[in-house]
């Protein structure tokens, strides 16, 4: 028996990226006070340390920032492996951690700056943001 593949358990602070994941949004904190977006959600501020955050939606694109090809699977991801685990640097700026799809897990099919954009996977009630990259 496969194992399941890990369902998202949001919290009061990650609600809200969760719930507009599933409707197939990319949205991300805001500060109010310097404009600035940022990513992984908490309730201040890392760059003026804030308290007044709102949410936006994102544009869903970004650049290959980092990655790594996974060969040794975690749960529910045996039948992917080997996958790629990326850093996704988004237009907004703020970086995070995805997986990639739609490419050849090696590394001439992963030139660094390689132009992502976003979809959404299903996994259990909720989606997750996954990263294609962009045709040409």
């Amino acid at each position: 028996m496969t194992p399941a593949k890990a369902v998202p358990q949001p919290t009061p602070e990650t609600l809200p990226y969760w719930e507009a994941a599933r409707r197939g949004e990319l949205c991300l904190p805001r500060c109010t006070a310097c404009d600035a977006f940022f990513f992984y959600p908490r309730p201040f501020c890392p760059t003026c340390h804030g308290t007044d955050i709102e949410w936006r939606q994102v544009s869903g694109r970004g650049r290959l920032h980092t990655y790594l090809i996974n060969h040794r699977p975690a749960p529910g991801f045996q039948q992917e492996a080997p996958y790629v685990i990326a850093i996704v640097e988004l237009e907004e700026g703020p970086r995070m951690m995805s997986n990639l799809v739609g490419v050849e897990p090696t590394p001439e099919a992963l030139p660094l700056d390689l132009p992502l954009t976003v979809e959404f996977a299903e996994r259990g009630e909720w989606k997750v943001p996954v990263f294609r990259p962009v045709a040409p």
